[in-house]
This record gives structure tokens, sequence and C-alpha cells, in this order.
């Protein structure tokens, strides 16, 4: 359980009790949203927690605000993974926070809909992407991936691997681990030359708008 004591919205310090109730309501939204989707009632969501819904509305006035601070709690979990990746060895933190990114993304199933088209989130995804793509460099010049593996084939593989978490809840929580295996085993360096192009920095800007519009 996180022990953050200040509330983002509000930007005031909380009781202790205040705020234990504000992240059990986090915690059971995560469990709740992943089970069943974002379609699910808060008053489940205060079932679960075992708070009362006034309790609920106290800490988060909307669902829509309690869904993008949950997103929130995720891409600093995301961004927390990245920064601790950039101590690995050998170029091998690549590796690590594309498997930590999908264990992120395996718990927090129900709001991967949200994950990049919140605005109160853009600092956070673009610091996650920009320290990803120093991590693909820092790969690259220890040999453990291609030359040629670009920043957008990043963006593809993490949409990929989105998408292989989505498709599977309910039928496993680590399918997802496979899936990223053959795909970092396609990053490996090799005597085989990619046939197609990569994507450029302006296909993947007009993949996202179209995914997740604003």
């Amino acid at each position: 359980m996180r022990s953050d004591m200040s509330d983002p919205a509000g930007g005031k310090a909380l009781r202790r009790d205040a705020a234990e109730n504000r992240q059990r309501l986090l915690d059971a939204a995560a469990t709740v949203f992943s089970a069943r989707g974002l379609d699910v009632g808060v008053d489940e969501i205060a079932r679960v927690a075992g708070v009362g819904i006034g309790t609920l509305y106290r800490r988060f006035p909307t669902k829509d605000a309690l869904i993008s601070e949950l997103v929130r709690q995720v891409l600093e979990d995301f961004l927390t993974l990245a920064h601790e990746a950039l101590s690995a060895p050998e170029g091998e933190g690549l590796e690590q926070v594309l498997y930590g990114s999908g264990a992120i993304l395996a718990s927090n199933r129900g709001c991967l809909s949200r994950m990049w088209n919140d605005d109160q989130t853009t600092v956070l995804r673009n610091d996650y992407r920009r320290i990803l793509f120093e991590l693909l460099a820092g790969a690259k010049q220890h040999g453990r991936i291609r030359e040629d593996a670009t920043e957008a084939d990043l963006d593809l593989i993490f949409w990929s691997l989105r998408g292989v978490v989505s498709t599977t809840r309910g039928v496993t929580d680590t399918g997802w681990r496979r899936i990223l295996a053959v795909m970092i085993a396609g990053l490996r360096p090799g005597a085989e030359r990619l046939d197609a192009a990569p994507l450029s920095a302006q296909d993947v800007a007009q993949i996202m708008e179209n995914l997740w519009p604003r």
C-alpha cells in the first residue's frame, strides 16, 4: 500500500485515516476495474474498499476523478521502474523495464484504455518514453539490441503488449511474458536485415491520435 499523505487534487495534507481510506479506494478500484472493466459502479468500489459511498465522494467527487488518479499512480509506477532501469549494467535496462512494464499492465488491466489519453498525466508519459528511448540507445551500445531497432519499434511493442494483456484478461495473467520474450528475441542483433521500413515519428503521432483521441 502506498503511503502518500497528500491529495493531488486539492494539494492539502490528509489525516492518516483519510489518506488510508483514499488509498483503499484506489486499491479497490484497481482490483474491480481489472476484473470487470471501467463500467462498474463506484458503489461496488466503495464496498470492496470497506468504506461508505460518502467517503468515496469526499475523496473523489466523480468517477472520472478516481480513474484519473488511478492512471496517475500507474504511470508513476512506470516512471519509477524506468528510473531504476537506468542503473542496470551492460545495457540490460531496456529488457528490465519492458518486463516490469508488462507486470504493471497486467496488474492494472482495468484502466488500460485511459493510460495514454489522460490530460493530467502527459508529463509522466513523456518522461517514461524519454527514458525508454535512452535505454534503447544503451542496449544498442552494449550489443544487446540490433542497431536498426527504432523508437517507433518500441512504441509498437508496448502497444502490442498492452493488447495482449487486455485480450487475455480472465484467461491468463502471464501469457504476455511469452509474447514479450518473442519480441525481445526479434530485437537481438542478427545477420538478417529487416525488409520493412520503420514507422516515422509522424506515423506514431497519428496512430496515437487515432487510438486515443482527445
